[in-house]
């Protein structure tokens, strides 16, 4: 007796493939990709010992298409979020926040930034900084 297994493998009762095809059609498009998007982050140096207050990623894909709480950058929390002026995605991190992730001082540090997109799917970009711990001019 043939095992019931190959029997819907080979074409029996139930097709294999008409089942993918069939669950495919209640799974919502793109809710298991991931967007590679550009990230520009600034400041590009992140000085350990400045007084900045934000660290701003500006993005290239549509503010309509983010789920703006979702975001992180390196698994920090977003603080706040707005469309620039050709309506793309910019989020805003509290700057103590990042300084105090693992930070490795006087090297390029890969930022991350992922959240999750409105049409389902998941986003992300990455840039290198340069993270340094010098005092700012005048503070001597």
């Amino acid at each position: 007796m043939k095992n019931k297994s190959n029997r819907i493998l080979k074409g029996g009762k139930i097709n294999f493939l008409r089942a993918l095809i069939m669950i495919g059609m209640f799974i919502p498009a793109g809710i298991f990709s991931q967007t590679v998007i550009e990230i520009q982050v600034s400041p590009n140096i992140l000085n350990l010992q400045s007084n900045g207050v934000v660290v701003t990623i500006h993005t290239n894909i549509p503010y309509a298409e983010v789920g703006a709480q979702s975001v992180t950058l390196n698994e920090v929390v977003i603080q706040s979020w707005k469309a620039d002026n050709r309506g793309f995605f910019v989020a805003k991190f509290n700057m103590d926040d990042i300084k105090n992730i693992n930070l490795n001082i006087g090297e390029y540090n890969t930022l991350t930034l992922e959240g999750d997109k409105v049409s389902g799917g998941t986003f992300t970009g990455s840039e290198d900084v340069l993270v340094i711990n010098n005092l700012p001019k005048g503070k001597n």
